[in-house]
């Protein structure tokens, strides 16, 4: 059971998310995260000191959130691409849904603004996409002319880049489509015998797949 610091911290830091995905860094103030926690200003610089240090605490939990998230779907006996694809799709929930990842980013491409040493992100991504088609390439999954260290750079720039302007576009509304779209262009040049189609049927069981429909991919 938490104590009741524990409860305080949690919840200025949820109400400072909140306030930071809405209101980016330099448009939120410390009285507006007291404000929206309920929490007086001195309890907040109890606990975070700053405003900076709590950017920077919004930060670390965005990053914290991953390692448990790609255990769970990579700790699996599914194929390694299939992994893989189902991390993706996780992956993009978790932007789409999850204040504290949502503000976690934003606060991070705002990162001139925040007087504070941060952690740099994509770098444990690439690896963990890069083992995944290691292993693809040893299930013999993974087509022969396929690197996995340059697929995997080019994977997470294609993932992210899909991520900014989805949230551009529709707040990521429409996120997961656009991933299941972005795969059906990505596993033909990923997989040893291409079959698109199959591999998101079975990660996405019930779900139409969109580049199929009539008016392909765009309708």
């Amino acid at each position: 059971m938490q104590n009741r610091a524990e409860t305080t911290r949690r919840s200025v830091l949820e109400s400072a998310a909140r306030m930071f995905d809405e209101r980016g860094y330099a448009g939120t103030s410390i009285s507006d995260i007291s404000a929206a926690s309920g929490r007086t200003s001195g309890a907040i610089y109890f606990h975070y000191t700053s405003k900076e240090n709590l950017a920077r605490t919004v930060i670390e939990a965005h990053f914290a959130s991953w390692p448990e998230l790609v255990a769970r779907h990579t700790g699996t006996l599914a194929p390694a691409l299939e992994q893989l694809v189902r991390l993706s799709f996780a992956v993009a929930r978790a932007f789409r849904d999850d204040v504290v990842v949502r503000a976690g980013a934003r606060l991070w491409s705002e990162r001139a603004a925040i007087d504070a040493d941060l952690p740099v992100p994509f770098v444990g991504w690439i690896d963990t996409v890069r083992s995944l088609l290691e292993r693809a390439g040893t299930e013999g999954e993974l087509a022969a002319r396929v690197d996995p260290a340059t697929a995997a750079h080019g994977v997470i720039c294609a993932f992210f880049g899909l991520h900014t302007v989805s949230d551009a576009i529709d707040g990521r509304l429409s996120i997961e489509d656009r991933l299941a779209d972005l795969w059906h262009l990505l596993l033909p040049g990923l997989q040893k015998h291409p079959d698109p189609a199959a591999l998101l049927a079975v990660v996405r069981p019930g779900r139409a797949c969109r580049t199929n429909r009539p008016g392909g991919a765009g309708d």
